[in-house]
């Protein structure tokens, strides 16, 4: 039995889980991954087998029909979904942020309307922040909503929604005129429910179709254009105007945690897959790695994959306290995201020119690894989080 990666006290619900997620990747994830990640297709049966196994409802409480888990077995997995295929873990990540934001902030109204059957997987949540001209900075959002009668009117453009066209309900953050002097204060997030696929799928709302990406196939990446689209004041988030960046920022750090997750899962299979490889090629009359400098390498990814698995589950487990874990989530996101692209690459100089060929899955996952580095904030973003917390609790 693989001995990285463990995770000390889990119950044994937690262990359950774990156990039929990673048979269920075994058998029907890595077997199909390469195929249809090569075809950038969406893995339909394999989401119908998630909504069979109640993935779609494991944060979301037991009285909205959920099974009422933590964020640790949340992470955890995502971490297993990972070690199979990125794009599978994407499907259900914003899906999470969104149940989370509503769990949290949703009036008793929200809650009861969308959860039920979030947890079905019926209604798949995508998450709102980017703009076409902005990334990080999201106090200068562009697409603004202004008051019309009992409701909005939203205009503006919106980048870079994993699950835009799929699912049917976004998180969105756009601005409003609250008379707040700090641009944050201004900010407010709205519950869009829509049809899927693209195109106007709404009078004054258009998915106008996937971006073509580097890595991360399968998974529908998207812009969302808003032009005169009207929408009720019921469907803004707790019904409170001008706090969309605080529940989003809320909603940041369970992605944050998930993004280490994910990093974690991809590190751990290009370890699986460089051990084996290294054991079954043979250079100079033995296994390349009974060669120190390829035992070497393993024994540096190995460490990576363990310090990486140990920090995210430190900030998941704060999370579940209740505890602040910005810094935490910081920290678990830049070392894991870090330490996936150093491991991956190591694993794919060990397996050499074969590397290279698409025959090969680390091929697959030297294209994934990246995007870890810059989604949900790039290491730069993590590092002025991180030293801002550190000068909150340092202070002299």
């Amino acid at each position: 039995m693989a001995r990285l990666a463990r995770t000390a006290g889990l119950t044994d619900v937690q262990q359950e889980i774990l156990s039929t997620v990673r048979s269920f990747v075994d058998k029907e994830i890595i077997p199909h991954a390469q195929a249809l990640e090569h075809a950038d297709e969406y893995p339909a049966e394999i989401v119908e087998g998630m909504k069979e196994m109640g993935l779609f409802g494991l944060t979301i409480p037991e009285e909205y029909g959920g099974l009422g888990e933590s964020l640790l077995t949340y992470a955890l997995v995502v971490e297993e979904i990972a070690r199979g295929w990125m794009s599978v873990s994407g499907v259900i990540n914003t899906h999470f942020i969104v149940a989370h934001m509503i769990k949290q902030h949703g009036t008793p109204e929200q809650k009861q309307h969308f959860l039920p059957r979030m947890a079905t997987g019926e209604i798949r949540g995508s998450f709102s922040m980017s703009e076409p001209d902005l990334g990080s900075d999201v106090a200068a959002i562009k697409t603004r909503a202004k008051r019309d009668g009992d409701g909005y009117v939203i205009d503006g453009a919106k980048m870079w929604l994993t699950n835009g066209g799929s699912s049917n309900l976004i998180a969105l953050l756009v601005k409003t005129d609250e008379g707040a002097e700090k641009a944050h204060q201004n900010l407010t997030t709205f519950l869009v429910e829509k049809p899927t696929g693209f195109g106007e799928v709404l009078p004054g709302l258009t998915i106008p179709g996937k971006i073509d990406k580097m890595g991360y196939k399968g998974v529908d990446t998207t812009e969302a254009v808003f032009d005169g689209f009207k929408i009720g004041a019921d469907k803004v988030l707790g019904e409170a105007p001008g706090k969309g960046f605080s529940y989003m920022m809320d909603g940041v750090e369970v992605g944050r945690v998930n993004v280490a997750a994910r990093a974690c899962g991809i590190a751990i299979r290009s370890f699986e897959l460089a051990i084996a490889y290294a054991q079954q090629r043979s250079t100079f009359g033995k296994p390349i790695a009974q060669h120190q400098a390829i035992a070497f390498k393993l024994a540096e990814m190995a460490t990576k994959v363990e310090a990486a698995h140990l920090m995210m589950v430190n900030a998941a487990r704060l999370k579940d306290s209740g505890a602040r874990n910005d810094v935490e989530a910081g920290m678990a996101k830049l070392i894991a995201s870090e330490y996936c692209a150093e491991v991956t690459q190591e694993a794919f100089r060990i397996h050499g020119g074969y590397g290279y060929s698409k025959e090969y899955e680390i091929e697959r996952l030297m294209r994934e690894a990246p995007f870890l580095l810059i989604g949900e904030g790039t290491s730069e973003i993590q590092k002025t989080i991180i030293s801002r917390g550190l000068l909150r609790d340092y202070k002299a």
